[in-house]
């Protein structure tokens, strides 16, 4: 067995590979992915952030249906920006009118302005204890001292996304298990919780040997990891295993819409932005029609503000197979992403790895 498979994330996991498949939010994750995953030998993982504590239980059932292998639930510690249950009713609506020109090319009726009521992340941390989740990660900050307390007493291993070397060396003083080096070339949202995310801005290569060298615990690299050859770098590195994102988030198991997963496949999958306009928060996604227009509006809304402004189009773009006006959350290696299964995707992940490490 190459020794890459027998690293101390692999052990602290109880996985054959020490590859994680990286949660996705906003209903992108699946159960039959997670799983999928899972029974390759890898780390499936299911993004619950938007999910009631009910709505875990049953997910989580359901994943247990589908395998007996180690899995995770990723929930936000962080759900609502500082402002965000201030913003008042005339900033909503002057948001709102800006984007007026997308919601009538999408052919739906603005959203009304409603206060948003933020998920209550107690209780879905509380339906993760009560479940036992074999491994519990979490991005935007560290949880109590309790939660990770009961999560050592039940035997919950416990993984936190670090943008920085002082957020990994904070994620390791509060008793976590495994750090998630986040590269700024990922995908989706830039997990930081120290410092500000555009100041928290590192490549992978420069970030996963700083983190290495400043931590104890295993340092799983995630960041335009799509290939054999960027495991075998981040291994090389320090790293004593990998999270894939986008690569398995093309595939046909994954809840992305199918125009999604065709626009990660497709020919304008290199252009990737960082925005705060899909969301509040700083993210990466693909360059499309929605990016363009959301770039030349200026005024940004507090997290979770931007959602619900962009709440009807989601819902439009997916009903219509309009990628053009989906938010495309995506890494920078998106250029490499190859694979419509899960299994084909794993499968070149590990034997492309084993040859360069051989």
């Amino acid at each position: 067995m190459p020794s890459w498979h027998r690293s101390a994330a692999a052990r602290a996991i109880g996985v054959r590979y020490p590859i994680v498949q990286g949660p996705f939010g906003g209903g992108q994750s699946s159960a039959a992915l997670t799983a999928a995953v899972s029974n390759l030998g890898g780390l499936g993982s299911y993004g619950a952030r938007t999910h009631t504590a009910q709505e875990i239980r049953e997910v989580v059932a359901d994943i247990r249906r589908r395998t007996a292998s180690p899995f995770g639930v990723n929930l936000w510690v962080s759900v609502e920006d500082p402002g965000a249950s201030q913003v008042m009713r005339e900033q909503f609506e002057q948001a709102r009118e800006a984007l007026r020109p997308l919601y009538r090319l999408a052919g739906v009726e603005p959203p009304a302005f409603t206060r948003v009521a933020a998920p209550r992340v107690d209780e879905q941390i509380h339906a993760v204890l009560e479940l036992r989740v074999p491994v519990f990660s979490f991005v935007f900050g560290v949880p109590e001292a309790s939660v990770l307390a009961e999560c050592r007493r039940r035997s919950i291993i416990t993984m936190g996304a670090a943008t920085t070397v002082d957020e990994a060396r904070a994620l390791e003083a509060s008793g976590v298990d495994l750090v998630v080096a986040s590269g700024f070339e990922a995908g989706g949202h830039r997990p930081s919780f120290l410092r500000s995310a555009d100041s928290s801005l590192t490549g992978l290569f420069a970030l996963v040997p700083q983190v290495v060298d400043a931590v104890r615990i295993p340092v799983i690299a995630v960041g335009g990891i799509a290939d054999g050859r960027t495991v075998a770098a981040a291994v090389m590195l320090g790293a004593a295993g990998v999270q894939v994102g986008s690569a398995f988030l093309a595939c046909e198991e994954s809840n992305a819409a199918a125009e999604q997963r065709a626009a990660l496949l497709g020919p304008e999958r290199a252009h990737t932005i960082l925005t705060r306009s899909f969301s509040g928060r700083l993210a990466r996604g693909l360059r499309n029609r929605l990016a363009a227009c959301l770039e030349s509006i200026p005024l940004v809304l507090p997290y979770p503000i931007p959602l619900k402004l962009l709440a009807p189009l989601r819902r439009a773009a997916r009903l219509r197979d309009r990628a053009d006006l989906m938010p495309l959350f995506a890494g920078q290696n998106a250029r490499l992403l190859r694979y419509r299964r899960a299994k084909d995707v794993f499968d070149a992940l590990v034997t492309e790895t084993d040859a360069l490490l051989a």
